[in-house]
């Protein structure tokens, strides 16, 4: 791919879609990961001194998400903020027996809450920094991290985002880090998942570029094993990018009859 080509276009890309709506400027959440940063640096090329970055740690973030999310935030000259989630946490999952999941679940939609209130504060759009491979596996919290106002890396597999990080010149602490939601401590989605994202994204490749059936695709030599697990969390995770289902009881239904292009206007 041209890096260089791709990071001109979605730089155009999120002034277009943010200047069509009246606003001028956005916020993202700068976790320290690489997706977040990569965001965070074409933002910071669009959008200039009108990018706020909150960073939103919590009891269970490790020290480096903090650490170098601030760096890059100090290399480029982006306005940044720290907002502590640890006691909104631990305020409602005292007397809750939650489970590792939920807790992350439930800190990745504060954080959201979080970031569209600061969006308000600030006259600006929320940016998304899920990547396809996420999206495609259901690898993120809905209506969490999941949701922005726009994503401008949401069709660049992880191993793709590897790539162009490099190019924009993300901080190596950040690139050299395992992947990770950071959710609950030693949380690693790569561990989790059971393989690397540069083993799930050539089945990706396969399956949704290619369009080739699973059968196709493990006779071309790939693992059995990962490519029907693949297929699975595609189907299974498909209501994460899909909005809410409206019941049809009019002959105009909002999403199924009644489409309107989103900037649509008078």
């Amino acid at each position: 791919m041209k890096w260089d080509y791709l990071e001109e276009y979605l730089v155009d890309f999120l002034k277009q879609e943010t200047y069509k709506t009246g606003l001028k400027g956005v916020v993202l959440g700068l976790s320290g990961g690489l997706d977040s940063a990569v965001v965070a640096l074409l933002a910071k090329k669009a959008f200039g001194k009108n990018l706020k970055a909150i960073l939103l740690p919590s009891q269970f973030s490790s020290d480096s998400s903090i650490t170098d999310a601030i760096e890059l935030c100090e290399k480029f000259d982006i306005d940044y903020e720290i907002i502590e989630i640890k006691n909104i946490i631990e305020a409602y999952s005292e007397n809750q027996n939650s489970t590792s999941l939920r807790v992350g679940n439930f800190s990745a939609r504060i954080r959201m809450s979080i970031l569209f209130d600061q969006s308000a504060k600030y006259n600006s759009l929320v940016l998304g920094t899920s990547n396809k491979s996420e999206i495609l596996l259901g690898y993120g919290t809905w209506y969490g991290d999941l949701a922005s106002a726009i994503n401008p890396i949401g069709d660049l597999y992880k191993s793709e985002i590897f790539e162009f990080a490099k190019h924009l010149g993300v901080t190596k602490s950040i690139i050299s880090k395992p992947p990770s939601a950071d959710l609950w401590e030693g949380q690693s989605d790569e561990e989790e998942l059971g393989y690397t994202y540069k083993q799930i994204d050539e089945v990706f490749f396969q399956l949704v570029e290619n369009r080739l059936s699973p059968n196709e695709v493990i006779k071309k030599g790939f693992d059995k094993e990962l490519v029907l697990k693949l297929d699975k969390m595609i189907y299974a995770n498909q209501f994460k990018r899909k909005m809410a289902i409206i019941a049809k009881i009019t002959k105009r239904t909002i999403g199924i009859d009644f489409l309107y292009p989103r900037d649509v206007k008078l």
